[in-house]
């Protein structure tokens, strides 16, 4: 509940639908099955721009021309750089995060990186140096995590190279190789798609901490943190980890049948928000049967039974795949291990959380909802207080 004018104004659990703030960001229109950023259909600018347009699509409002994209692209090499304070601290960060997990190294990353950077407050920042934080810190990510990753394996982390994009960058990173133009098409197509997705808990809960006027890598830390839970961070490797377990075509009746009745989910398929098929993942399952082979053949064959199966245990329901079963695919054949598949996520999320950080900044309205209390009726008198024993 929350209280307006001493007037108790029902609220949906979870807050479902409730409109919490104002955004010129970009919008997710489930029952249509469609997403936007600014104007422009999210899923056209995956298909046909670079990742690259589309985050300067969400900071300045409109696509770039080719000059100006050739310094927005000047300004995310320059960006890049880790500062040699933190680069020393990366090992032992990478030590301590358990099972290297990357996205818990790269929140204490952040904070190192901000501080060396002698970054300040939102609040006390011009909206020109927030931009300038915004870009700074959505291009060291990628960095930051493929040094972690590599850094938990036991080598050492690779130098960024000026000649590679954001994309094509990440990837070399993160598997030692310069990328086919179809790779990092097809995880440039996954990455620009996954910068926004409406008002979900990692982005509220950066808008959150922005409206506090705390520094900008702080809200970023938060925005991790709560991308870190199970109930929001994604599962495109439990994905594979299903058609793993299925094995063959034929094995899929049977293992669908045992996980439902069970109480289990069959991972990949349904969306909180989407009432028809994911747009995200109709795409890439075009990219992924572009790659071919007998992996991708399988992935379309389970998903057209087990939608079929679902359709026939689960009546009356609309469950479709999301973007995680086919981005695991892509990623998978782009040559990203598992354990790098959320992270990958991330440092396509953060150029949204960012855009999303600034705007939030620029409001300067502090977010503060009010709770309906449903304790004990209050107030009670004190009890009388028990001796101390002597």
């Amino acid at each position: 509940m929350d209280r307006m004018d001493d007037t108790l104004i029902d609220v949906p659990r979870g807050l479902t639908n409730v409109v919490a703030a104002r955004t010129a960001l970009g919008d997710v229109r489930g029952h249509e099955g469609f997403y936007h950023y600014r104007q422009y259909s999210a899923v056209d600018l995956a298909r046909e721009r670079t990742f690259e347009e589309a985050w300067y699509l969400l900071l300045f409002g409109s696509l770039p021309e080719a000059g100006e994209l050739e310094a927005f692209r000047a300004r995310i090499r320059a960006a890049r750089a880790v500062p040699d304070e933190v680069r020393a601290l990366l090992p032992a960060i990478a030590r301590l995060t358990a099972d290297g997990d990357a996205l818990a190294g790269l929140r204490m990353a952040l904070a190192a990186v901000a501080a060396a950077d002698g970054v300040r407050s939102l609040y006390d920042e011009e909206p020109a140096q927030r931009l300038e934080d915004a870009i700074r810190v959505a291009a060291v990510t990628p960095v930051l995590l493929a040094a972690l990753h590599a850094l938990a394996a036991g080598r050492e982390p690779l130098e960024p190279r000026d000649d590679l994009g954001q994309v094509a960058g990440y990837l070399y990173l993160v598997t030692g190789r310069v990328p086919t133009e179809q790779e990092e098409r097809a995880l440039s197509a996954y990455m620009t798609a996954a910068i926004d997705h409406g008002f979900n808990a990692s982005t509220f809960t950066a808008r959150v901490i922005a409206s506090t006027g705390a520094d900008l890598s702080a809200a970023v830390g938060g925005a991790l943190g709560a991308l870190s839970g199970p109930l929001h961070g994604g599962a495109p490797a439990r994905a594979l980890d299903t058609l793993d377990e299925i094995g063959t075509p034929d094995r899929t009746d049977e293992w669908v049948r045992r996980t439902l009745s069970a109480g289990g989910r069959v991972m990949g398929f349904g969306h909180a928000v989407y009432r028809t098929e994911d747009p995200r993942s109709r795409m890439l399952r075009e990219f992924a049967e572009g790659f071919g082979g007998p992996r991708v053949e399988f992935a379309v064959q389970v998903e057209r039974r087990v939608q079929e199966l679902l359709a026939e245990l689960k009546p009356g329901r609309e469950l479709h795949t999301n973007v995680e079963f086919y981005a695991g695919i892509v990623m998978e054949l782009c040559g990203i291990p598992r354990p790098m598949f959320t992270p990958t996520f991330a440092a396509a999320r953060v150029v949204g959380w960012t855009a999303h950080i600034l705007e939030q900044a620029a409001d300067g309205k502090i977010l503060r909802p009010s709770s309906r209390y449903v304790g004990p009726a209050a107030p009670e008198p004190l009890p009388a207080r028990v001796p101390a024993a002597s």
